[in-house]
């Protein structure tokens, strides 16, 4: 007997009604990208190790999936190499290939092979499936999608700002009530100078972080713990209590930041986005949380993040500004800012809230009953007319009973079904049904076209 198939864990087979709806989600966030100058580029899935080590730290080494060289991958390993049991020493000689961990990495070292024909600033867009290997669980995966953004080779906050409308955009689009997050890297620094702490930084942003999730008090004891002085965690409290408007805040800290140069040029940076985003006018709400402290070994700038305001879910984009991209591979200095939607966790927002659109994902607008081949000769140039028109349309291609071929639309979810038999021949007419509604109309093809199309 053989085997039932089955796929690698933390990994998914999308079906035809699953890929409408992801495609609606990736294709709304391609044209919001495209209506603000970003190009769209990919790369390789396969990258080599040379370039994937040393990038996400020890434990992201740990998560990537090496590809083992083709051919004799034993040729050169001896039998005492094996019983050596070195993982780390055997897998550099025996795997020179991974597959690619997330979208940041690739991209740089795009622009470094590419910087000759770039125009800078450069504005690419890039929507592509990454791999870890990971422990799956709900909600997280060994296959994914990132949809990213980045602006590199530009010092300019107007990036930002065009990035925070953006993630409006899109999510209006979507009919997803948000809240966008915005907080700054210099401003986290110079907190942590003006308590003493500052090479305590990456505690502090780690434990301060978890404050929506643990709580005021389990984050005190957990700056303690890590070392933090208790006069230190003392002059942190405003800061985790602060609350008011966007410009209370900013009006508080930087009184609390008044000796730190680098704090107060990030409340420099976080007055003129919110301020500029405040003449522009967002649809969703846009809040400053001085606890907000994503990728600090990464971000050098503004960060943000966005809540869905109806579901119960993480972050659902996030994303900010780095100094030094292109440095890991020799190239230092390049600037960039950049945001990343989550495709996964947007896809279980508009399902659990009902807001996928139902007729404009389908894949097929008309169906074409079959009742032989005498009708189907007929409306085999109409068919042709219809589809250049734009409708997506089938014939059914069996001459099989009615209820099978009404059965077929219900189960593929088609609006519409066109009938023709010995009547509609001699009128020179279609008999058109809408599946939803059971109404049916008598009409030409150049009216069934208008009225599908509606």
């Amino acid at each position: 007997m053989a085997n039932k198939p089955s796929i690698p864990k933390g990994t998914r087979d999308f079906g035809p009604m699953e890929m409408a709806k992801r495609n609606y989600i990736f294709n709304t966030i391609k044209e919001v990208y495209a209506i603000y100058g970003f190009q769209q580029i990919e790369t390789p899935a396969l990258e080599s190790l040379q370039t994937l080590m040393g990038k996400y730290g020890e434990e992201g080494d740990k998560l990537l999936f090496k590809i083992l060289n083709s051919g004799d991958y034993f040729k050169g390993i001896t039998d005492e190499d094996l019983l050596g049991r070195d993982t780390l020493k055997l897998q550099t000689r025996l795997a020179e290939k991974g597959l690619r961990y997330d979208l940041t990495v690739p991209f740089a070292r795009y622009v470094v092979m590419h910087r000759n024909e770039l125009q800078l600033p450069f504005k690419r867009y890039q929507i592509q499936p990454v791999w870890r290997a990971d422990r799956p669980q709900k909600g997280r995966y060994r296959e994914f999608y990132q949809c990213d953004a980045d602006v590199v080779g530009s010092e300019s906050l107007l990036n930002e700002v065009e990035l925070m409308q953006i993630i409006d955009t899109v999510f209006v689009r979507f009919g997803i009530r948000i809240k966008i997050k915005i907080n700054n890297r210099k401003i986290l620094s110079g907190i942590a100078e003006v308590i003493g702490a500052q090479d305590k930084i990456v505690q502090i942003t780690t434990a301060i972080d978890k404050l929506d999730k643990i709580g005021l008090e389990k984050v005190n004891a957990e700056l303690i713990e890590d070392g933090i002085a208790t006069n230190a965690v003392e002059r942190l409290q405003p800061i985790l209590r602060m609350s008011g408007t966007n410009e209370e805040k900013l009006e508080t800290i930087s009184h609390v930041l008044s000796e730190s140069e680098m704090g107060l040029k990030g409340v420099k940076e976080t007055r003129f986005i919110l301020d500029t985003l405040r003449q522009i006018g967002l649809s969703n709400e846009i809040e400053l949380d001085l606890t907000l402290a994503r990728g600090l070994n990464y971000y050098t700038g503004a960060i943000f993040e966005v809540k869905a305001l109806d579901v119960e879910i993480g972050s659902i984009t996030g994303g900010g500004r780095y100094d030094n991209l292109t440095g890991i591979f020799g190239m230092p200095g390049l600037s960039g800012v950049g945001i990343s939607f989550g495709a996964d966790r947007i896809y279980d927002v508009l399902n659990v809230l009902k807001l996928f659109p139902k007729r404009n994902i389908t894949n097929t607008q008309l169906l074409f009953v079959n009742f032989g081949w005498k009708e189907t000769e007929y409306i085999l140039p109409m068919v042709s007319k219809i589809r250049k028109a734009g409708v997506r349309t089938e014939v059914f291609p069996d001459e099989t009973k009615m209820k099978k071929q009404m059965s077929y639309a219900n189960a593929k979810q088609i609006p519409f079904v066109a009938i023709v038999g010995e009547t509609e021949m001699k009128e020179g007419k279609l008999t058109l049904k809408d599946m939803m509604t059971g109404e049916q109309l008598s009409l030409t093809v150049d009216q069934l076209i208008q009225k599908v199309q509606v």
